[in-house]
């Protein structure tokens, strides 16, 4: 009872396993968000990386930073979509009447 008051009672949505052939303009903008975040996130560790004087810490803060360099460049992949190539293929919304 109190998973689903934490919840709402919605089942959690499926994690989707491959990106849509097509990217909407709320895609975009979120994943135009998304990618400042980690870039953020990869400069922020390149700096205290280079403040850090424990060589192990400064290791542990290069990976992360990696880490996000890597997500950076997985969303810059999907940002690379071709819509006009794809939209053909995306069937049409139903008409209201």
């Amino acid at each position: 009872m109190q998973q689903q008051q934490m919840t709402g009672g919605l089942q959690p949505h499926p994690t989707m396993q491959t990106p849509p052939a097509v990217i909407t303009t709320k895609d975009l903008q979120y994943l135009r968000d998304m990618m400042s975040w980690e870039l953020l996130a990869a400069k922020k560790c390149s700096h205290f990386a280079s403040e850090c004087t424990d060589p192990q810490l400064r290791t542990v803060i290069d990976k992360v930073g990696q880490m996000h360099l890597r997500h950076y460049a997985l969303m810059l992949k999907h940002c690379k979509n071709n819509n006009n190539q794809a939209m053909p293929n995306v069937p049409a919304p139903p008409q209201m009447q």
